[in-house]
């Protein structure tokens, strides 16, 4: 750096006098002053240019930062939102789908989805079998009511061939079936109890499902004799007898059902969906539910049961509060995981700005080693050129401008943040 002399004070008038002396008896002209700077002077735009990227103190002014920043919050914002959505489509249209029912006799339903899902259920009978109601109640009704009732099956079943009945029962319910089985040989037939909405014909299909293996009660039946099961779940269940065997076979079935139902006697609402369809209001703050039933078998009916169909209607002023909020959560999330990315390995945040002009020599804070000085003024991958440059958009100012080039075209990262790089700048001192 050149060196200014200093003058000596008092000096100042004499020494301009004598120069405008020397001047005037000299043949040349005197020095011009020099001219006023335009805005639109090449001389001052290359200058704003060149100290684009720092401030009057020598540190970084990321002008592009402002808007690298938006440009990231707006993406974050998008694809917040549509993730929201995309969950709240699945909570709306999967979980709470168009659902087929199947009940036979003497069912008792209990209808009780999330209030704040669901403002409305709808039931609608696919058969024209009637005897099926509909109620509505401020609150869940107890299953206090308890009905007891037999049927007797005799069956006559072909190699290869099963029968089955159906029954919804609720918690505690129990099922006790004595059966006889006649056949010109001792043999055996399949007796099973299936919980869910697979029969036996499901089950021979595949028989390692798990959700019919853990959920059935499997067994040889010949001779005489009784199988009794209790119920710990609220569910279908099946009933099926069925000949693995190559010859024919009868069977003489008795079963007997104690099963428990839901008190209807306080219900505020009452439908047949034989006669209509039939929709129940759900309350906002919770509390009411809705209870479908079906009739017992009658003698001779062929068969004893009832289809429906439960539609379910939304509540999108809770999926619309639901998106924003899951939005709002997944940009704080970001913007905190963004702050902690500022922190270096030792938990210090870094500075906002970084300088990029060395300490002049004569600063007394500046009392570094010869070795520490040279790797503060010079490049970091090279160790031979000074540091004449920076990384935009985070400012960091570590190599020279020949291996930020590079750096810049191989991994675009900034090796001090790891932050993605746009563009090097490069730094030029007078």
């Amino acid at each position: 750096m050149d060196q200014v002399e200093q003058l000596p004070a008092g000096g100042e008038s004499s020494g301009a006098a004598s120069a405008s002396a020397a001047w005037e008896n000299s043949e040349e002209s005197p020095p011009l002053p020099f001219p006023e700077r335009s805005p639109e002077s090449p001389h001052s735009s290359s200058e704003r240019e060149r100290f684009a990227g720092m401030d009057n103190e020598g540190y970084v002014v990321n002008n592009e930062g402002s808007s690298v920043i938006g440009n990231d919050a707006k993406s974050c914002l998008v694809s917040s939102t549509a993730f929201s959505i995309f969950v709240a489509m699945v909570v709306a249209f999967s979980i709470f789908a168009p659902e087929a029912l199947r009940l036979g006799p003497s069912a008792s339903v209990l209808i009780n989805p999330s209030h704040l899902l669901v403002e409305s259920v709808k039931v609608v009978a696919l058969n024209a079998a009637k005897g099926s109601m509909l109620y509505g109640f401020h609150k869940s009704p107890p299953l206090d009511v308890t009905m007891t009732w037999s049927e007797t099956h005799k069956i006559t079943l072909p190699a290869g061939t099963h029968k089955e009945w159906l029954y919804y029962l609720n918690k505690g319910s129990e099922i006790n079936i004595s059966y006889s089985v006649g056949s010109l040989s001792s043999l055996s037939l399949v007796l099973v109890i299936v919980k869910g909405s697979a029969g036996l014909a499901e089950w021979l299909k595949d028989p390692s499902q798990p959700s019919i293996h853990f959920s059935m009660s499997w067994n040889l039946i010949h001779g005489n004799g009784s199988i009794q099961k209790d119920v710990s779940e609220s569910s279908t269940y099946y009933i099926a007898v069925g000949n693995l065997n190559a010859e024919f076979a009868g069977v003489n079935l008795n079963t007997t059902i104690k099963a428990f139902l839901h008190n209807t006697t306080e219900s505020y609402y009452k439908c047949a969906p034989a006669e209509g369809n039939c929709t129940f209001q759900l309350f906002l703050k919770g509390g009411n539910a809705a209870v479908l039933t079906s009739p017992a078998r009658s003698p001779g009916m062929v068969s004893g049961d009832w289809y429906f169909e439960l539609w379910y209607g939304r509540r999108w002023v809770t999926y619309l509060i639901g998106t924003g909020g899951i939005t709002s959560l997944l940009l704080l999330m970001n913007y905190f995981s963004n702050h902690l990315r500022r922190r270096d390995p030792l938990g210090e945040i870094e500075p906002e700005r970084n300088t990029l002009l060395s300490h002049e020599d004569g600063d007394s804070s500046a009392s570094i080693s010869d070795d520490d000085e040279h790797r503060h003024r010079h490049c970091a991958i090279c160790f031979t050129a000074p540091k004449d440059c920076f990384f935009l958009p985070c400012g960091h100012s570590v190599a020279c401008f020949q291996c930020a080039t590079r750096i810049r075209k191989s991994s675009a990262v900034c090796p001090i943040c790891r932050q993605r790089t746009r563009k090097v700048k490069r730094i030029y001192t007078v």
